[in-house]
């Protein structure tokens, strides 16, 4: 059966490679009066696929790379519209109906000048991120932000009504980001965020816009979306992948970081002795128990089709082990097991929740049921990101 199922697979990429580029057209119109909304953001998210609709509502979208896309409609007055669509060679039409938006009273947050500055400078760390690469990014317009910090859960909570815009002259980027949500714990140490990107290229000299290539393929060889594409075709070996199945289990010895960081903070000021066993605490290695599997996986191990083309599954039944064999890691990652007889190659540790697979598509992007990143992964942030129609050598 699984014989079976390998050579459909690879029967059917050929098709897939020679899919043509998707077009997409439609009209935007008020609920109710039909009216044309005119102006209208119009675009995929996490993608360099945008427009805006005429005085008659329409718009047109072309040139679309084959995959599973968001489409979004946004423009003030109205409840943001999203829509799931998969890009093929046969064009798609759409009439899009806007729900006018209920205004309604929001709660004031009142800060300093000092405490916004303050947290808008853990924000940018955050979320665009403290590489090379970020110390490029400009945000043009700070302050569509809106900034809290929640003292007693040491969390900051952010999000836009806006495009929040950030030139990125590393990559050469302008990225417009529709920020639903953000929240950055100080406890745990986990971020996460929610909203739509749309890429637009920047302006540049022949030259500058070779640098902005150069740049752009090391950021995409050994990523995510590096991998998701190398699985599907697979091509792991081929493009300096290595996969294992890896189980950890964690020191019953150690407190929970979160609590860590709780009793640090609630110490620093008041008891040294205090804080200073509590910052020991955070040496205590997390796991009791760690264990690499070999030898490596292939990519039919862990992958599976779906029912629907261009859409893909990953499955494991632990965490996953991915080694980029091509760079080596700048970084050390206190609770990233390394084996002895392996060199300090890129890696990242991959663990699924509640449904054990994660869904994704041809473009390398995880569509639902996001894992979470440990390692080289985990430092992803908004100034090493990508669209999801890139490709090398663009």
């Amino acid at each position: 059966m699984r014989r079976s199922w390998f050579i459909l697979m690879f029967l059917w990429l050929p098709l897939m490679a020679a899919a043509q580029a998707g077009f997409i057209s439609g009209k935007v119109t008020a609920a109710g009066t039909h009216n044309p909304v005119a102006k209208a953001s119009v675009f995929l998210s996490n993608a360099s696929y945008g427009t805006a609709t005429l005085d008659d509502g329409t718009f047109t979208l072309n040139g679309i790379k084959p995959g599973q896309y968001n489409l979004v409609v946004t423009t003030l007055g109205y409840e943001e519209y999203t829509k799931q669509v998969l890009v093929g060679s046969q064009p798609i039409n759409l009439v899009i109906e806007m729900t006018p938006k209920v205004m309604m009273m929001r709660a004031v947050n009142i800060t300093s000048n000092a405490d916004w500055k303050k947290n808008y400078e853990q924000f940018k760390k955050d979320f665009i991120g403290t590489t090379e690469n970020a110390k490029q990014c400009k945000v043009t317009n700070p302050h569509v932000l809106d900034l809290t910090y929640i003292r007693r859960k040491q969390t900051l909570e952010a999000s836009s009504d806006e495009f929040l815009v950030v030139e990125n002259n590393a990559l050469g980027y302008r990225t417009k980001f529709l920020l639903n949500s953000f929240s950055s714990d100080n406890l745990t140490h986990t971020i996460s965020y929610a909203g739509k990107a749309l890429f637009e290229e920047l302006p540049g000299s022949e030259s500058q816009k070779k640098k902005w290539k150069a740049k752009r393929e090391d950021a995409y060889y050994g990523s995510a979306q590096h991998f998701y594409r190398s699985l599907y075709k697979n091509k792991l070996a081929d493009e300096g992948f290595l996969i294992y199945n890896y189980t950890r289990i964690l020191n019953p010895n150690r407190y929970q970081e979160g609590f860590i960081q709780k009793k640090i903070k609630q110490f620093e000021m008041v008891n040294r002795d205090s804080a200073r066993y509590w910052i020991d605490q955070q040496n205590v290695p997390k796991w009791a128990q760690e264990n690499l599997i070999k030898p490596p996986l292939k990519s039919i191990d862990v992958l599976r089709v779906t029912g629907q083309e261009g859409i893909f599954a990953i499955t494991f039944p632990a965490y996953l082990y991915v080694v980029y064999t091509k760079k080596h890691e700048e970084e050390n990652f206190r609770d990233i097991y390394r084996p002895l007889d392996m060199e300090n190659f890129e890696t990242s540790v991959v663990s699924l929740y509640s449904k054990r697979y994660a869904i994704f598509d041809m473009n390398g992007i995880v569509i639902a049921e996001s894992p979470l990143y440990e390692g080289t992964w985990s430092k992803s942030k908004l100034s090493n990101l990508l669209p999801v129609d890139y490709e090398p050598g663009d």
